[in-house]
């Protein structure tokens, strides 16, 4: 069984067209997802999503990827052992 990593996906749209394809792709990985925050910045043109998950390192990578191909979209992943306390 492959260990469980805690990850924080942050996720900045700059093309408000891709939306409804990011949150299928955020509903496809729901039983992963432990919390999610939306931030918009329409000063700025962008939303920002913080994604906070509980899953196998390879469906968080997986993820991430998946977003990070679509069209004005840019994505960061930070993982973590959990219960490691800092030793990743």
């Amino acid at each position: 069984m492959e260990e469980y990593r805690i990850a924080l996906v942050g996720i900045i749209v700059e093309d408000a067209d891709v939306v409804e394809k990011l949150n299928r792709l955020l509903h496809e990985y729901g039983q992963y997802i432990i919390g999610r925050m939306g931030i918009p910045c329409p000063d700025k043109g962008i939303s920002i999503i913080s994604v906070v998950m509980d899953a196998p390192k390879t469906v968080v990578s997986a993820l991430s990827g998946k977003l990070g191909m679509l069209r004005g979209v840019s994505v960061k992943t930070v993982m973590q052992k959990a219960g490691s306390h800092g030793t990743a």
